[in-house]
């Protein structure tokens, strides 16, 4: 008989319905490049953008709330629908994905406006997607 050393084998103990990683259920790689971008870099890529979007206010606005909450909705339909990136998910290495392809300004939108209302944004689902992500059909991956 085999001796048990406590080691165990990947996958073993864990509830079969359970993903191993995030990303797993989207078929996508553990690690590396077009695995799931880890909450860290996306908070921080999110700090980023608004903070751009503030200083934009700041300097030609006096620092309006709804100028920079229009700039930050902008920026991101417009920068996430065209290129898939913003200015934090570039310097962050993230991207936001539609299936193979950049989202869109439709997809962009959508997953823009939810953002803006927070909830969305924070109810996390079993693939490690906020509600904001799985409504719009959005992954964050690292480049």
């Amino acid at each position: 008989m085999a001796k048990n050393d406590g080691a165990r084998s990947p996958g073993a103990g864990a509830d079969p319905g359970e993903p191993r990683w995030a990303g797993e259920q989207l078929g996508l790689p553990e690690t590396g490049p077009g695995s799931m971008a880890p909450w860290s870099r996306r908070i921080i890529a999110l700090f980023i953008d608004w903070g751009l979007a503030l200083l934009i206010s700041l300097t030609w606005f006096d620092g309006n709330e709804l100028v920079t909450l229009g700039v930050f909705a902008a920026t991101e339909i417009l920068f996430i629908g065209l290129l898939g990136v913003t200015v934090g998910k570039r310097l962050m290495r993230i991207q936001v994905v539609r299936g193979n392809n950049i989202p869109g300004p439709l997809w962009s939108a959508v997953r823009t406006l939810l953002l803006m209302l927070i909830l969305p944004a924070i109810i996390i689902g079993s693939d490690s997607r906020g509600a904001h992500d799985r409504a719009a059909g959005t992954v964050q991956l690292r480049m």
